[in-house]
């Protein structure tokens, strides 16, 4: 007869405890806090990185024109709308001239009376002059005369004053006339400048164009310089766009440029640079540039977004990786390197950058080294780390 062996209770319970605590030893260095951490790499390749710069823009008017009067006044009356086609010196709008017109008559009659006054002056003169040459001339006789003795001296003392006379009169009359021509030229520069008063009041097109806002009515007060309609010229659209100042080395005018309108976003437009603004913005840190369309586009409006791409020249034979490799300590800028199984920070310089995630390396690496690219964590120098074909969720 066989006797039944039973272990304490105590036992089963530490055995249990045991395969508990293994089990959990397991799972922490497989998949826990201490099992290694799972990355992809790739090794530094050479290569051509075609470097290009990518801003986002809007469609302005390189050429656009604020239609406004010179001095405050009410609107009369307003000719073209909102996309109307205007041609140089067409009539737009027109002020309310108020008294102008009786200004500008006024002006004018002044004038023609400055004109009678003028000629009453030189009728004057005329006289003046014929009187002079006579008593210069029987000044003369008598006193030839009196040299003779057939006259007394009292005789030509009288004949010298009456020439004397006639000289002031001559003189007087060249004064009228001089003071009546000035007073003709300042009513006639009055008169002008009152016409143009009046012109300005009629607010005709600078240049051809189509007009894209009517901003005053009919009775409306507005002041000096305030736009009643804005006029721009349709073939003079370009992009203001703004790039990131830390990659816009080889920005500069000339640049070769592909624009995408946000109304037209799979017909990419030629174009260029058109100009480099001197000053950037130093909120955004963003640099601004001008792009010019080779082509004027149909239909683009003011205001419009646009995606532009600049193409910098391609370089050849350079260092590549994944910008996705880059890590950042601090303001150092660097990849992690596996070399002899083994993890470290190396930091590196980089160069131009491609829109397809390549990035140049100029000083840090060489050709065949393996680097760390994604990672599930965050690493750090002797990570024990495990590398795989890819990861489910692609972090840094």
């Amino acid at each position: 007869m066989k006797i039944p062996i039973t272990l304490p209770r105590q036992i089963w319970f530490a055995a249990f405890g045991i395969v508990l605590l293994l089990a959990l030893i397991w799972v922490a260095l497989k998949s826990g806090p201490l099992a290694p951490i799972q990355v992809t790499v790739t090794r530094v390749a050479k290569g051509e990185v075609p470097p290009a710069l990518f801003g986002i823009g809007t469609v302005e008017a390189r050429r656009a024109y604020l239609i406004g009067p010179t001095v405050s006044g009410r609107v009369g009356r307003v000719l073209v709308d909102v996309g109307d086609t205007v041609q140089a010196g067409q009539l737009l709008a027109e002020m309310d001239p108020v008294d102008l017109d009786a200004r500008v008559s006024s002006a004018a009659a002044a004038a023609v009376r400055a004109k009678s006054a003028v000629a009453t002056a030189q009728a004057q003169l005329q006289d003046a002059q014929s009187r002079q040459t006579l008593a210069a001339s029987e000044a003369r006789r008598y006193v030839d005369l009196g040299h003779k003795g057939f006259v007394s001296q009292s005789v030509v003392d009288g004949k010298l004053q009456q020439q004397q006379s006639a000289d002031a009169q001559l003189a007087a009359a060249e004064s009228a006339l001089t003071s009546a021509r000035q007073d003709l030229a300042r009513l006639d520069a009055d008169r002008e400048g009152v016409k143009q008063q009046r012109a300005n009041v009629r607010l005709n097109a600078p240049t051809g164009g189509v007009v894209t806002s009517r901003d005053a009515e009919p009775g409306a007060t507005v002041v000096a310089g305030q736009a009643v309609l804005k006029l721009m010229q349709p073939d003079s659209l370009w992009v203001t766009v703004r790039l990131d100042q830390g990659r816009s080395a080889g920005l500069q005018t000339g640049l070769p440029a592909e624009i995408t309108l946000r109304s037209n976003p799979g017909k990419p437009l030629a174009g260029k640079v058109a100009r480099v603004e001197p000053v950037s913005d130093s909120v955004t840190e963003e640099r601004i540039a001008q792009v010019a369309f080779d082509l004027m586009p149909q239909g683009a409006s003011i205001g419009e977004m646009a995606e532009v791409t600049l193409r910098l020249t391609a370089i050849s034979d350079a260092l590549l990786i994944p910008n996705a490799s880059l890590r950042y300590r601090g303001a150092q800028t660097g990849v992690w390197l596996r070399a002899d199984g083994h993890l470290r920070f190396v930091p590196v310089k980089t160069g131009a950058e491609s829109l397809d995630g390549k990035v140049q390396i100029v000083e840090g690496l060489k050709a065949g080294d393996e680097i760390v690219v994604y990672s599930e964590r965050d690493l750090g120098d002797g990570s024990r780390i495990k590398v795989v074909a890819s990861l489910a969720g692609k972090t840094q």
